[in-house]
């Protein structure tokens, strides 16, 4: 069909900075005022917002697939309105507004996260492309050539040394171990993606290398579970500051993990207006 440009919603429904930048994904990049460009399952896309409206430039055959990767379906107004159950919280939300949870690929959100293990943004986002250039199958976009996620068969045929150039340090083991087991069926997540998020949780456990923090980020942003609700560094400051001592993320319900997003985003937002701050997940 060809590259055309095509309406989401207006752009209250999605903002284009907030969604690609409030840590669940790293292989969307800025591209010009209001807009990103990024690559998911072997396609690429542009997102940005023109008149009002946040529109996607895409293949059209691959309409369907980037409307359900940005979640168009769920009615994102009315999930962060049942996570403002107190001034801090509506506060981030408010801020956060336009976020979505994207529906990203299992496998790429497990092996991403557990790159992201005591790291920062940008590091984790060289490593991640270092990885898709090496070891990803290659396709011709506008923007020029770009590469998909390698997937767990293919990583799984890789030894430690092969992933020297990527400079990820002690994950490197994890990544291999991580593959392999997905790919020969050790760890199926499509099963995984069956469970509720407790079980699916201490299921990705089983993983070496793979302790809470990173099996909730696959479980939320992986598994597409909004109820998980990641605890990183930034988070824990926030629930250290704002909300009560004991309180149980759990209470937020069906859409905990989006109220983590709302946080996590407004948190990250005010330690970036510290000049030279690094961006830990």
């Amino acid at each position: 069909m060809g590259y055309s440009v095509y309406r989401l919603c207006p752009e209250g429904g999605l903002s284009p900075y907030k969604t690609f930048e409030c840590g669940q994904c790293f292989r969307w990049n800025s591209a010009g005022p209001d807009g990103y460009l990024g690559v998911a399952s072997g396609r690429a896309a542009r997102v940005f917002v023109s008149g009002g409206e946040a529109c996607i430039e895409c293949d059209g055959a691959d309409l369907d697939f980037w409307r359900d990767y940005l979640d168009m379906d769920t009615d994102y107004d009315a999930a962060r309105k049942s996570v403002m159950t107190c001034e801090y919280l509506a506060g981030c939300a408010e801020y956060g507004e336009g976020i979505r949870i994207l529906r990203q690929d299992r496998w790429e959100a497990l092996c991403s996260f557990i790159i992201s293990q005591c790291n920062n943004i940008p590091r984790i986002k060289s490593i991640v492309e270092k990885f898709c250039s090496l070891f990803g199958e290659p396709f011709e976009t506008p923007w020029g050539t770009k590469y998909a996620f390698p997937d767990a068969r293919r990583a799984s045929s890789l030894e430690v040394d092969d992933l020297a150039p990527l400079h990820a340090g002690y994950r490197a083991p994890y990544i291999i171990s991580a593959a392999r087991a997905v790919a020969n069926g050790d760890v199926d997540l499509e099963a995984a993606g069956r469970m509720d998020a407790e079980g699916a949780r201490r299921y990705l456990k089983t993983l070496n290398g793979v302790g809470d923090k990173v099996a909730n980020c696959a479980v939320l942003f992986g598994l597409h579970r909004l109820d998980a609700f990641p605890i990183d560094v930034w988070i824990k400051r926030a629930l250290r500051e704002h909300m009560p001592q004991g309180f149980d993320p759990a209470s937020l319900g069906e859409y905990a993990g989006l109220a983590q997003q709302y946080m996590f985003f407004a948190e990250r937002e005010r330690g970036r207006a510290a000049a030279g701050a690094k961006e830990t997940v």
